[in-house]
């Protein structure tokens, strides 16, 4: 009698059953808490904007992490970091600080993996700071542009090497200044562009959170400065971004001169978790914006949080009202930011969000997608056709691929896309957190794949032709059912195997960002993308 493993029973089950035609759409995953009530956008979507005046957390949902803000005139500008995602830095517009919509990618040079940045305007001009890894460390560079919707220059490396998060002031004295990490600034040449002297240790001193505090690790990071009256205020985090809930948090001091000495607000932290039972965990990295009412004393807070059950999405960005004390000091007004908060008074109708679907007809690469770690010349894999994107193939399989990628912020969503495969590469739709962490299935000319748990499953690879095929995701809370059609969507056969990717997240893994959507082709040949449809459930 031949002898049969675990795995082959297994693989013996799963493949019978994908040929059973799919009884159901959709179907709801029993046990999941209700969704708090949020608006409906483009493509379905959930939109901060409830229609009534007020609004609900995230402001951007999805991937949208360290938000660093500038008011210019009654327009408001935002940007995240955009970690191994190119084109990135991608700056948002609003003009009610809760609607917004992408305007533009001012970094399309990859010099590494994208960290928290500062946005300026000084003398007209708008400069973006920015903090990379590479192999070597850290780096910080400076981009500039006389429009912020481009174009913007290449990147100026300032020779500043093991400093991040860059935070920019113009002090008393009219001279320019980057804070950074760690308690450390650098003076700036007059026009930005350059570093005027050596790094300075001990410039500002972060707060010391009680030592029972359940954190991550101390991480004094991301500071941001802003002037009001007498006062030189400056806001950073402590408590590190991830790791237990209650981690993250926004600690303030002022100082009556940029140089110091800087005085810690009595009621720090002005803004962290509480508990495991919030609706947004570790609360941080922040920036203070006036509101549109033009009230002196209209003042809002942008940081970052993640939604408790879906670090899968990363970490959004949360608008919360903020009150000046007689004392000179900020309270923040939100709470736990679990109800609904009053829109800012003052601010006209903006759009919001970003069409995920993509019938590719425009000829260009949207600004809803990026490369995951491109090299010096991915673009290049890239062509457009009538209504086509072709993909050249790159590496030997989904991790290696370097994968166009999508960052989507709904609980539930479902994907559908067509594919045509030629040579002898294989192609499809995946959840993509990094090289070790993702899901997907692809088609060949002659097979299916299975990616799951980071790799490829050869035990359950199955014979079928493939030239042309549909797939459809369905992910309803970290739970995914994928789908493919090989007659242009008339009858779908599901996949045996539903995959729970709730743990593809930055406590797993690393690399602070998002589980995307992601359309890959690896190997050699390529794949012609069709009809990619985004909707929210």
């Amino acid at each position: 009698m031949r002898k049969l493993s675990r795995r082959a029973v297994f693989s013996s089950a799963l493949v019978g059953s994908a040929a059973a035609p799919l009884a159901g759409l959709g179907q709801a995953v029993a046990g999941c808490a209700a969704s708090p009530r949020f608006g409906r956008g483009v493509d379905g979507q959930r939109s901060a904007d409830l229609g009534d005046g007020s609004y609900r957390n995230p402001i951007v949902p999805g991937d949208h992490a360290d938000p660093t803000i500038l008011k210019d005139g009654a327009d408001y500008y935002m940007t995240f970091s955009s970690f191994q995602s190119y084109p990135g830095a991608v700056i948002w517009h609003s003009q009610d600080l809760v609607n917004w919509t992408p305007i533009c990618a001012a970094l399309h040079q990859a010099i590494g993996t994208v960290w928290a940045m500062d946005l300026i305007k000084h003398q007209g001009r708008y400069f973006l700071y920015i903090p990379v890894l590479q192999e070597a460390g850290t780096a910080l560079y400076v981009i500039h542009a006389d429009d912020i919707r481009g174009p913007w220059s290449a990147p100026i490396d300032l020779k500043i090497p093991g400093c991040i998060d860059p935070g920019h002031v113009v002090g008393e004295d009219g001279r320019r200044y980057l804070f950074v990490n760690g308690g450390r600034r650098v003076r700036l040449s007059d026009d930005g562009l350059a570093t005027d002297g050596a790094l300075q240790a001990d410039a500002w001193q972060p707060w010391q959170y009680p030592r029972d505090w359940v954190v991550e690790m101390f991480a004094p990071e991301g500071p941001k400065l802003f002037r009001r009256g007498a006062w030189f205020y400056l806001i950073s985090a402590v408590g590190g971004t991830a790791g237990p809930p209650t981690s993250h948090m926004v600690t303030l001091a002022r100082s009556r001169s940029v140089h110091g000495p800087w005085e810690h607000c009595p009621h720090n932290p002005i803004v962290r978790t509480q508990s495991i039972d919030e609706p947004w965990w570790s609360r941080g990295h922040a920036s203070l914006v006036d509101g549109p009412s033009g009230d002196p004393d209209d003042c809002w807070m942008v940081y970052h949080g993640y939604e408790n059950g879906f670090r899968t999405l990363g970490r959004q960005c949360l608008l919360e009202p903020m009150h000046w004390t007689a004392d000179g000091w900020l309270r923040a007004q939100g709470g736990t930011l679990e109800q609904p908060i009053a829109k800012p008074r003052g601010g006209r109708p903006s759009p919001a969000g970003l069409a995920l679907s993509d019938d590719f007809s425009s000829g260009r690469l949207g600004l809803q997608w990026a490369f995951h770690a491109p090299g010096p010349d991915e673009a290049k894999r890239l062509r457009f056709e009538d209504r086509v994107l072709v993909l050249r193939g790159k590496g030997k399989a989904l991790p290696d691929s370097s994968p166009l990628t999508c960052a989507c912020g709904d609980r539930s969503y479902e994907i559908t896309v067509e594919l045509d495969i030629s040579g002898a590469g294989h192609g499809g739709l995946a959840l993509f957190y990094e090289e070790r962490g993702h899901a997907g299935i692809g088609f060949s000319r002659t097979h299916r794949l299975t990616y799951g748990h980071g790799q490829e499953h050869g035990w359950m690879r199955e014979a079928m032709a493939s030239e042309r095929v549909q797939i459809r995701l369905i992910n309803r809370e970290n739970v995914l059912t994928w789908q493919h059609s090989h007659d242009g969507g008339r009858s779908w056969q599901q996949h045996p195997w539903q995959m729970e990717v709730s743990g593809l997240h930055h406590n797993v893994f690393g690399g602070f960002v998002s589980l995307r959507p992601a359309l890959f082709s690896a190997g050699s040949g390529e794949v012609r993308f069709r009809n990619f449809r985004y909707r929210g459930l």
